[in-house]
């Protein structure tokens, strides 16, 4: 795989606001289409468009930069008391970007009336847990 891709708006980089990064990533705050104030995307410095082709120290990378940010995020933010880690991956998930990022969500009590079944709600008559 090519560490850049033309073309690419994270392998471009122009338009990111880039607030840390490792030698494997790059963390921005989601400013364009942001679910949550302080959304905040982890994105892969190699290009790769699938989370399932990150490499292992990619991914041991990636589980210490979920952990800080969550702990900045909500030094940032005292209201921050709960978090939705999502990856889309492939366009019928609804990956719209080619490239491998990992939105981390934060939430405060009260931002939805029921906010049970979380990620569940990317196929909204799913969301509830309904007994069968």
């Amino acid at each position: 795989m090519s560490s850049n891709k033309e073309g690419c708006i994270f392998c471009d980089k122009t338009n990111c606001k880039v607030i840390y990064s490792t030698e494997n990533f790059f963390i921005i705050r989601d400013t364009a289409y942001p679910v949550t104030k302080h959304h905040t995307l982890i994105v892969t410095n190699r290009h790769v468009e699938d989370f399932f082709n990150l490499t292992k120290k990619e991914m041991n990378d990636l589980d210490e930069i979920l952990k800080k940010q969550k702990e900045e995020l909500k030094n940032l933010d005292n209201e921050i008391s709960a978090f939705n880690v999502g990856v889309n991956i492939g366009k019928d998930a609804g990956q719209s970007i080619m490239h491998c990022h990992i939105h981390l969500i934060p939430r405060r009590k009260g931002d939805v009336e029921d906010p049970r079944g979380g990620v569940r709600g990317v196929i909204p008559e799913k969301q509830k847990y309904k007994r069968k």
